[in-house]
């Protein structure tokens, strides 16, 4: 049967909220809060420990001194059970009334969770208003079927971190950085041959891989994963096999060894490797690693050639789930504080992910001075001009086909066999999870 328990859940929260949006809808959310109320916060960040816990109660704490008739409970989630925790909750009758739901998400929390799209609950000056200045690209994020579900909130493209110093050892030019995968390949076999580290760690493979960067390197090379149409699996086409054998002949050199994405942060932030194609999440650790030990650089992600690169993004949206109208503007007030100059200001300088608004990337007030003193963060500012979206695999069997996809994309690198029928065999075995 198809019909798995978490398809009966997400039914039962449909039907669950399809009665209290009739109800909402003859109410529309009020201007402004005139009594007391608390809103629930599902967010991951605060789930884990250090930089990215504390810099998001500071911007609670900011919002509810500058709105003291709203209560922010934050509920700590953490990421891989985001959906799963929301799910249960909404099913008891006491889910979020905002949450952070990471982009693998997405979709699915959109069309399953009866959550409000905004053009639906705010009025459109404000609305306008606030999407003023956003960058159009990190707008398109929250987006389904024309409407905006959700705001990206942290998130980041890929970027190609590297020791200039081990550079320097293997006779390279840390000024003249690898821009496409073969230069990559001709790098890291070159660092790893004259120093013994790996040449290259990525997150695309391997046993902590991401799915959102193996989607922007395949479509750098002119491939895809999924048709626009989000109804057909694309990923063991051409335009994989090709990159993913490239990549096969890097890893057999024993330049780019299989490691988890905990061994590979270790290793680049300690000098033990020469190239990490990672999240600019990581860029904090990887600083503070590099701080009086080595230079650490950064470039854009590779290109195939002269095809242009098309990363994707990571992160999250924050997403409106509360039928409330008062609550669902106390949700709205929140997720402007977080989305707005002073939010991105506290998310791209004290996390490391990616402002999402022009005024604080130029601002002397916000992020101009900090992206001066790091010049790091420059690629993956530009990279936004080009940022493609991390497609959200439909349907409630979306988790299963991505896990398809990887393991196959992993054999297919570090492992054995023909890439081609490693490839079309998982395509044609997750077609039948699709909606």
């Amino acid at each position: 049967m198809t019909h798995t328990l978490s398809t009966l859940r997400g039914g039962a929260a449909a039907l669950l909220f399809g009665a209290s949006v009739l109800t909402a809808a003859a109410q529309p959310m009020p201007a402004t809060i005139d009594e007391p109320v608390t809103i629930r916060f599902y967010n991951y960040n605060l789930a884990g420990a250090g930089i990215g816990k504390d810099a998001t109660v500071e911007m609670i704490d900011s919002f509810m001194a500058a709105n003291p008739k709203i209560t922010v409970e934050g509920i700590p989630t953490p990421a891989p059970d985001v959906i799963s925790i929301v799910q249960a909750d909404v099913i008891a009758g006491n889910g979020p009334d905002i949450a952070q739901i990471i982009f693998a998400d997405f979709g699915y929390a959109a069309e399953n969770f009866g959550v409000p799209a905004l053009e639906d609950i705010v009025p459109a000056d404000e609305l306008a208003g606030h999407f003023g200045g956003l960058f159009p690209r990190g707008l398109e994020l929250g987006r389904l079927d024309g409407k905006t579900y959700g705001l990206a909130y942290v998130f980041s493209t890929p970027v190609l971190f590297y020791n200039a110093d081990l550079f320097r050892a293997a006779g390279l030019n840390p000024d003249a950085p690898p821009r496409t995968w073969d230069e990559v390949g001709v790098a890291a076999n070159a660092i790893t041959k004259a120093t013994g580290k790996p040449g290259l760690l990525t997150g695309i493979f391997g046993p902590s891989s991401y799915d959102w960067l193996y989607q922007g390197f395949v479509k750098s090379n002119g491939g895809s994963v999924m048709s626009d149409d989000r109804k057909t699996l694309t990923f063991g086409g051409t335009e994989s096999i090709e990159a993913l054998s490239m990549m096969r002949g890097l890893a057999q050199s024993g330049a780019m060894p299989n490691s988890t994405s905990a061994d590979s942060i270790e290793a680049m932030s300690t000098g033990n490797a020469g190239m990490f194609l990672i999240t600019s999440a990581v860029q904090a650790v990887l600083l503070k690693g590099a701080k009086d030990k080595f230079e650490l650089r950064s470039a854009p992600m590779p290109t195939f050639g002269d095809k242009p690169a098309t990363p994707t993004n990571s992160g999250s949206a924050l997403m409106i789930m509360t039928q409330d109208p008062v609550k669902q503007r106390a949700a709205w007030e929140l997720m402007k504080h977080l989305t707005s100059d002073y939010g991105y200001n506290i998310i791209t300088s004290k996390i490391g992910y990616v402002p999402l608004r022009q005024s604080t990337v130029e601002s002397e007030e916000f992020l101009a001075p900090f992206l001066r003193d790091n010049p790091v963060m420059a690629p993956n500012i530009a990279q936004l001009q080009s940022l493609t979206p991390w497609q959200s695999f439909p349907g409630p069997n979306y988790r299963q086909i991505m896990t398809t996809m990887m393991t196959a994309a992993e054999q297919a690198v570090f492992g054995e066999g023909d890439i081609a029928t490693l490839m079309t065999d998982a395509q044609a075995n997750a077609q039948p999870l699709m909606p």
